[in-house]
């Protein structure tokens, strides 16, 4: 019986431990500045590494002459990034699209850091082959992935992470075919709209992703646009409300349709935005707008003629003289809070 006794009682301690190590663990959200490219670490509450994208090739055109973090290229940001998270190599790389300022850090990184899946959807858009810039950037970027392990999932599937859900939802112009749990309902900001023409470049091709963590949910489209921007959202939400996305096109003016933010519903919207690279005027107009939105972050203040940026508490980098990146840290609640690593101040949103 006193044997009994002493099990059970380490056993409620190890279910307590156990439950307060669950508690404890995040999932955390790394937005690289990369000048209006795009670079996003996601870190899993298991350790688990995956990269959206890797910013520019060469990295900042201040390298030749400032020192300090701005004079890093892009792949030394993520680099740096992932020595802050604590990771010592990317598990898993997903390319959203294969446009330079997505895919081009790719070599240099794999001379940083190991990549051990690579995660895309495939091949260069045919119409974008004939650009031979483009195409010699693709072919580097296919001789690392050819290193690794390669995954082209589709719309629906599930990424291979382990203790969060991460399903694509776009890829290669093809969107999610049935809502997601929870999604479904119609749209009605969709009513006026007319759905695009198709577009067969890369921005429409980006392989989107919706990622769960408990009642926590994120969203990255890359640099989704024109129709399957449109057929995620219209007639029907296919996808359902998120915490935190990741405005699609680096917050480009494309991207500022009030269908989109009905179906998606974001409480803090991020713009991957440069000085001069993305952040359109009528992005922020809109932003300013909605007031269903709690919070909006910038990783550059945008120096476009008429645009009105959020208060510079909210943006990570006031100049191209500094490369802070915001992080995003959740908890299986729901609850969140972004620090922007320029002030080293946290903000905290509670659960829905």
């Amino acid at each position: 019986m006193k044997w009994m006794v002493i099990i059970a009682l380490a056993l409620a301690i190890s279910s307590d431990v156990l439950a307060q190590d669950a508690a404890a663990r995040t999932l955390d959200i790394y937005f690289i500045d990369v000048e209006g490219g795009q670079a996003t670490l996601v870190v899993t509450p298991q350790g688990e590494s995956l990269l959206i994208d890797s910013g520019f090739p060469g990295g900042s055109e201040l390298a030749a002459s400032t020192a300090g973090p701005a004079a890093k290229s892009h792949a030394s940001r993520i680099a740096a990034a992932a020595h802050d998270a604590g990771v010592e190599q990317i598990d898993y790389l997903l390319i959203t699209h294969f446009h330079a300022d997505h895919m081009g850090g790719v070599t240099e990184l794999a001379q940083q850091m190991r990549i051990g899946t690579f995660i895309d959807h495939g091949s260069l858009a045919e119409q974008e082959q004939k650009d031979a810039q483009g195409m010699a950037l693709f072919n580097a970027y296919a001789t690392q992935r050819a290193k690794g392990r390669h995954l082209e999932p589709k719309p629906g599937d599930r990424l291979p992470l382990k203790g969060i859900e991460a399903i694509v939802v776009s890829s290669a112009a093809v969107t999610l075919a049935q809502p997601l749990p929870g999604a479904g309902g119609r749209n009605s900001a969709c009513d006026t709209q007319a759905r695009p023409p198709a577009d067969a470049g890369e921005n429409a091709r980006s392989t989107g992703v919706v990622m769960s963590w408990g009642k926590f949910r994120f969203l990255d489209l890359g640099d989704l646009n024109t129709r399957p921007l449109f057929d995620l959202t219209c007639p029907k939400d296919l996808i359902g409300p998120v915490d935190v996305y990741l405005v699609a096109h680096h917050g480009n003016a494309d991207a500022a349709k009030p269908e989109t933010f009905a179906s998606f519903k974001p409480r803090v919207a991020v713009l991957n935005n440069g000085p001069k690279k993305g952040g359109a005027r009528e992005m922020f107009d809109y932003l300013q707008r909605d007031r269903s939105i709690q919070g909006v972050w910038q990783l550059h203040r945008a120096e476009r003629r008429g645009t009105t940026n959020f208060a510079d508490e909210r943006i990570a980098n006031l100049d191209e003289s500094t490369a802070h990146y915001l992080r995003i840290s959740a908890k299986q609640d729901g609850s969140f809070r972004v620090l922007n690593a320029r002030t080293g101040k946290w903000t905290d949103y509670g659960a829905r």
